[in-house]
Formats: structure tokens, C-alpha cells, sequence
């Protein structure tokens, strides 16, 4: 079970960027707040959202596409807080590209109002802290809409962690799902855009933190 102090560490922790819009996360250290610059970043990807930053907090009122960063990344844990309206439903997306869905082309964090009724008969791998339709979590540790939730995931090469409000839900490797990479074939992806979800609700971001993970780094959730 993750622990409140990993959280901590992890948004203390740091990465360094290189040149180019395209250039991915480097293996020294630096720091990163991707909400440092408001909206400077990122870019909306498909059909037309309406993201908007107001005092630290990213938040869309509901629409439909997704917001990418401008940069690609390979290895990093990201450390994040959520707030989801009362049946929202959104999710976070690794290593995808603009193409194509990026659930499928890359990889979906779930985030989902886990307690409303609409979502009652879900499949195990689409609720909260989920891999979506790949991997359900090792227990429901979704809090209740309307409230700051945390989120921290790390990715390092093909193995994916996952803690929700400080209960690690997902500890596992891409390689174990070959009979998915044909309608998944994100699993097998090791770089790419990260990405936030808007799927039609209001849900809101804050302290969204990176850090690269150089090989010489060997830190759990």
C-alpha cells in the first residue's frame, strides 16, 4: 500500500527536459510542474474541449476529445489530484500518440465516479485506477465524486504502477498481456504524449508533477 510520504516525495522529485517540441524526458534531475505555465504545455486533440486553468486548477466543465502535453516521455512517475463531478467519467492517458483512441493506441488510467449507480455493472478493468479494459485494480479505492483525490503512476519500460488515494491498485508488466496488443496495441508502446480525458462531465486537475526515471533510479510507489 502506498504511503502519504511517496506522494510527497514524488512531486519534490525532478526531471529535466530536452529541445524540441518533441524531445522526451532526460535522465538528470530538474523539476516539473505541468500547470507551472497555465495552458502552455498542452494542446486539445480531436474534437473541441474547453480547458481552462484557474488558480492552479485545470478543469474542463465537460466536452469531448482530450488534452495532450506537447512533449513526448518514456520513463516518469506522474503525481496528480482529481476531482470528478457526481457520474463523471475521465482518465488519464500514457505514452499515446494523436492518432487513433488514445485508451487504445496508448494506455488509460481510469478515473470514474466508481459510487454512481450508471456505472454499477462496469467490468472490473473500468472502474478507478484501472488499466482500462486491460487490467482491473487490486481493490476499489476510489473516493467519492466531489472530492481532491490523488493519483500517482509510474511507467518504466513495460511495467505500469499505479496508487490511488494512497492505495497501490496496479503493479504489473505490459508482456503479460500479449493476447490484448491487437486491439491494445498502446501496451506495447514505451514512449508518447500524456494526455487527460474529456468525456462529457466536469473534472478538474491540480498539482500535476513529473519526474523522469534515469536507470540509475529505483524508486516504488
Amino acid at each position: 500500500m502506498c504511503r502519504m510520504e511517496v506522494l510527497s516525495v514524488g512531486l519534490a522529485l525532478s526531471l529535466a527536459f530536452g529541445v524540441g517540441s518533441c524531445s522526451r524526458v532526460q535522465s538528470q534531475g530538474g523539476k516539473a510542474n505541468l500547470l507551472s505555465t497555465g495552458m502552455v504545455g498542452w494542446q486539445q486533440i480531436g474534437e473541441e474541449g474547453d480547458w481552462k486553468v484557474e488558480n492552479g486548477v485545470l478543469y474542463t466543465e465537460g466536452g469531448n476529445g482530450w488534452l495532450s502535453t506537447v512533449r513526448e516521455y518514456d520513463d516518469f512517475v506522474l503525481s496528480l489530484e482529481f476531482r470528478i463531478a457526481p457520474g463523471g467519467n475521465s482518465g488519464v492517458f500514457l505514452r499515446t500518440p494523436h492518432d487513433g483512441n488514445p485508451a487504445y493506441q496508448g494506455l488509460e488510467i481510469q478515473i470514474l465516479d466508481d459510487q454512481a449507480e450508471k456505472w454499477s455493472e462496469l467490468r472490473p478493468e473500468q472502474y478507478t485506477g484501472s488499466i482500462y479494459d486491460v487490467q482491473a485494480p487490486s481493490e476499489r479505492a476510489g473516493g467519492k465524486a466531489g472530492e481532491w483525490q490523488t493519483m500517482v503512476i509510474e511507467c518504466r519500460g513495460s511495467r505500469v504502477r499505479v496508487a490511488v488515494n494512497d492505495q497501490k491498485v496496479i503493479d504489473t508488466d505490459m508482456s503479460f498481456y500479449p493476447y490484448k496488443f491487437g486491439a491494445h496495441p498502446g501496451l506495447t508502446r514505451r514512449s508518447g504524449y500524456i494526455g487527460l480525458q474529456d468525456h462529457g462531465s466536469k473534472v478538474e486537475f491540480r498539482n500535476i508533477r513529473l519526474r523522469g526515471l534515469p536507470e540509475a533510479v529505483r524508486k516504488d510507489l
